[in-house]
């Protein structure tokens, strides 16, 4: 059997496929968490939604049988990813809790203007440089994203 190799097109487009895809999901997050959270303590809907995200991401692993790789994981790292973990599940605490009581279509937007926040820190903390176009998108991004507030 001949075994077919990626092309570097093929392997360089597939970023594009996983964002969008991320996209749809995310969006299929919210309003199936809209509808599931209704009646249901926040906290109590995140920490199941948790388990489920918990057990498809060590599915994942071990499927791609890369459990092995765990002890390879340095000090630093083990830091980081755990600030991860706990930003993500303080983050997803809160926005459950607002789409519980707040509109999915005022929730997201506001959600989504993380993207301001994480541009900052990305700058102040990683040095990383901001782009004259990048800029001017990103004006354009949260201008829209707040006229849909509005």
């Amino acid at each position: 059997m001949i075994e077919k190799k990626e092309s570097t097109e093929e392997v360089s487009r597939a970023w594009l496929v996983y964002a969008l895809l991320s996209a749809v999901f995310a969006s299929l997050t919210s309003i199936l968490g809209k509808v599931g959270i209704e009646g249901v303590d926040s906290t109590l809907g995140t920490a199941i939604r948790t388990i489920v995200v918990l057990f498809m991401a060590w599915l994942v692993v071990f499927i791609q049988k890369t459990e092995s790789q765990i002890g390879d994981i340095d000090r630093h790292s083990w830091i980081y990813l755990i600030l991860s973990g706990l930003t993500t599940g303080l983050s997803w605490l809160c926005f459950y809790a607002a789409l519980q009581t707040g509109p999915a279509s005022v929730v997201l937007p506001i959600d989504k203007l993380s993207i301001l926040v994480t541009i900052f820190f990305s700058w102040i903390l990683l040095k990383e440089k901001l782009l004259a176009r990048s800029a001017i998108g990103l004006v354009i991004l949260t201008a829209g994203t707040l006229c849909m507030l509005l």
